[in-house]
């Protein structure tokens, strides 16, 4: 077994089947995970349920080789191991009597990868690892329904959720019995310490927008994009988002900030937001700095991170929050906000690892004067994730009344 650091020695003592491994990025949940297997599970077969990317490069295969587990069983001191994604969960339903470590939250809400979870939990012992184990109650459900303390999701919503109705669909207005969720909760989650040898600087930077722009959306109920009237709330957020976030100022102000970092990791949330980097540093590159690399992970591309002294790699949230690091970089742009808590702090992992040799980390978070960056921006520093209908009722300024909902 090699060599782990006492905090890793420690989580493995307090881990347990049905736990959740949770800590910041960079921490050595992996590594940790692999030691809890060896000393308590083996010589069950192990079966890793990770990233697409994770699994195609290879990071768990290569950490279990220091342990001298292999995905031959021949060749293991151990049980074989099986490396494989998210997305084919459902071939694992039928397997019993095996070990799985879980990496990354994926368990939330009702969908198939939950309902194969919890058929693979009834047959096999399991922890999962994270950074985030969920920004609400309802987030832990599926973890709780797998040790056993509820049925099903049908009675969790029965003994601890209140909906309201108003609008189309139910949404959560508050959550009962906190007391024994907060216990259960503790029950599961054990903390993955870490002695930072990282300092991270957050910066944010205000940038322009199109005020009457902005103006015709939020106070006229205005589609600008498409002249006519916005229908709903839904629309509303959206149109607001592209206002500030197609602002030229934005790019401008990403410029600035490349002239400091030559190597920047930027992460935007929409189509439009790409096209508008795409075309201002891929002319960059052709044009100015043959030097200069633009590379991309979203649902269009997965390219590398480019090997040059100098690049932009433009990230997608939904598609590269999580799964991948980088210790080329000591500094991240955002260039528009997430909604998600979540997404936030894992995306700021991806340069904060355990081997960079950087100390200081610069993260730079662009954000206007308008209502939308704000009250974004305070849910981000309260660790909380955005939700537009509360925002909503609560900020006046939006005058909004509920038959808009």
């Amino acid at each position: 077994m090699p060599d782990l650091y006492p905090e890793q020695k420690k989580a493995i003592e307090e881990l347990a089947p049905g736990k959740v491994l949770f800590g910041i990025m960079g921490t050595g949940k992996t590594r940790t995970a692999l030691g809890y297997y060896v000393k308590y599970q083996s010589p069950k077969r192990l079966i890793v349920i990770t990233t697409a990317k994770k699994r195609d490069d290879l990071d768990w295969i290569w950490e279990a080789t220091l342990f001298r587990i292999a995905e031959e069983e021949r060749l293991s001191l151990h049980g074989k191991i099986t490396v494989d994604s998210w997305q084919n969960i459902a071939k694992y339903e039928g397997i019993k009597d095996a070990f799985f470590i879980f990496d990354e939250q994926k368990t939330v809400g009702r969908g198939k990868w939950s309902a194969s979870f919890l058929k693979i939990a009834q047959h096999n012992e399991w922890i999962l690892l994270t950074g985030t184990p969920g920004d609400n109650w309802l987030d832990y459900a599926t973890l709780f329904i797998a040790n056993g303390w509820y049925k099903n999701i049908t009675e969790f919503r029965d003994k601890h959720v209140v909906y309201s109705y108003w609008g189309k669909f139910p949404k959560v207005e508050r959550y009962l019995s906190e007391h024994r969720l907060n216990v259960l909760r503790n029950e599961i989650l054990v903390e993955m310490p870490y002695v930072k040898h990282t300092k991270p600087f957050l910066n944010w930077l205000e940038v322009g927008y199109d005020q009457e722009l902005f103006k015709m959306v939020y106070e006229r109920r205005w589609n600008p994009y498409e002249n006519k009237p916005i229908r709903d709330i839904a629309e509303m957020f959206r149109l607001m988002r592209k206002v500030v976030n197609s602002d030229p100022a934005r790019v401008a102000m990403v410029r600035q900030i490349q002239q400091s970092h030559k190597k920047l990791i930027v992460f935007y949330n929409f189509d439009f937001e790409l096209e508008a980097l795409r075309n201002a540093f891929g002319m960059y590159e052709e044009l100015e700095n043959p030097n200069f690399q633009l590379a991309e992970w979203n649902g269009h591309k997965k390219e590398p991170i480019p090997r040059s002294d100098e690049w932009i790699y433009l990230v997608q949230y939904v598609a590269g929050a999580e799964g991948w690091n980088c210790i080329e970089t000591d500094a991240m742009c955002f260039y528009s906000l997430t909604y998600s808590y979540k997404n936030f702090v894992q995306a700021m992992g991806r340069i904060d690892r355990l081997n960079t040799k950087f100390i200081d980390l610069f993260y730079y978070m662009l954000v206007s004067n308008s209502v939308i960056d704000r009250g974004i921006q305070r849910s981000l520093k309260s660790k909380e994730a955005f939700n537009e209908r509360k925002f909503a009722r609560e900020d006046g300024s939006l005058g909004l009344t509920a038959d808009f909902f």
